[in-house]
C-alpha cells in the first residue's frame, strides 16, 4: 500500500493520476496547504521542502519502506515500480525524461508564476504579469509544436511526461492563454481529459479545495511562514 500526502493542486494531481493509471492501491492523506499542514513535523520528516506531494511506499525497492518527495521523482519511481509510462527502450526513456524535466523546470515554475501574479499578488505589477503571461504563451507554443509532430510529448506513447504536464494546463485561463490558439495542444489536452484514470485522478481531494480568499490562507502560502527556520 502507498500512502500519498497531497492536496488538489497540479503537482498533487500528477501523482493521483499516475496511481490511478497504474492501478496501484493507495491511501490519500490531505495536507491542507492553506491551513499550514505542510509545516507539521510529521510531514516534514518525509517532505523536508514542505511541499506536496510526498509518498510512503510500504513495499520499497528492497522490500523495506521508502518515502519520496518531489512529484517528478515520485513519477519516475512509480514508473520504475510498475514498468509503465516511462518507455520501453533507452531512447524512449530518455525522451520521456527530457520532457518530464521540461515540465519540472519550465512548465510548472513559469505557469505557477503567471498564475500567482495574475491572481494572487497583492498588487498587480504590470512587468511581472506581462513577463510570466508571455512566458506561459511561449511554453504553450513549445508544447504545441512538439504535438504537431507527435501524438504525445515524448513520441507516440502516453508517458509520465504527459501525466506531469497535463494538470498544469488545466488552469490555462488563469495563465492568460487561449487554448484554441494552440490546436495541437488542445487536441492532446482533450484526449487526455477523457482518460478514465485522469478523470478519477483530478477528483481526488477536489471537494476539499477552496478559493484563497482569506488573508490567513494567503499568508500561509506566500508569507513569512515559508521562510521561518525549522
Amino acid at each position: 500500500m502507498i500512502d500519498v500526502y497531497s492536496w488538489p493542486t497540479p503537482n498533487g494531481h500528477k501523482i493521483h493520476i499516475m496511481l490511478e493509471e497504474c492501478g496501484l492501491p493507495y491511501r490519500v492523506h490531505a495536507v491542507d496547504i492553506g491551513a499550514g499542514d505542510q509545516f507539521a513535523a510529521d510531514f516534514l520528516s518525509i517532505s523536508p521542502n514542505n511541499k506536496i506531494p510526498a509518498i510512503l511506499d510500504e513495499d520499497g525497492p528492497d522490500g523495506a519502506p521508502i518515502s519520496l518527495f518531489e512529484s517528478g521523482a515520485i513519477l519516475i519511481y512509480l514508473a520504475g515500480k510498475t514498468g509503465q509510462f516511462l518507455g520501453n527502450t533507452d531512447r524512449e526513456r530518455f525522451k520521456t525524461l527530457e520532457w518530464l524535466m521540461f515540465q519540472m523546470g519550465g512548465v510548472g515554475p513559469m505557469l505557477g508564476q503567471a498564475h500567482h501574479f495574475r491572481l494572487y499578488a497583492p498588487e498587480q505589477i504590470a512587468y511581472a504579469v506581462d513577463r510570466y503571461t508571455n512566458e506561459a504563451k511561449r511554453i504553450y507554443g513549445v508544447i504545441d509544436k512538439q504535438l504537431s509532430e507527435n501524438a504525445y510529448l515524448a513520441g507516440s506513447e502516453y508517458t509520465i511526461a504527459d501525466i506531469a504536464t497535463f494538470p498544469w494546463l488545466r488552469s490555462w485561463k488563469n495563465q492568460g492563454v487561449e487554448l484554441s490558439d494552440f490546436p495541437h495542444l488542445q487536441q492532446w489536452f482533450n484526449t487526455i481529459s477523457q482518460r478514465p484514470a485522469v478523470m478519477r485522478g483530478v477528483e481526488v481531494l477536489a471537494s476539499l479545495r477552496k478559493p484563497l480568499t482569506g488573508d490567513k490562507e494567503r499568508s500561509v502560502l506566500f508569507g513569512n511562514q515559508q521562510y521561518e527556520k525549522r
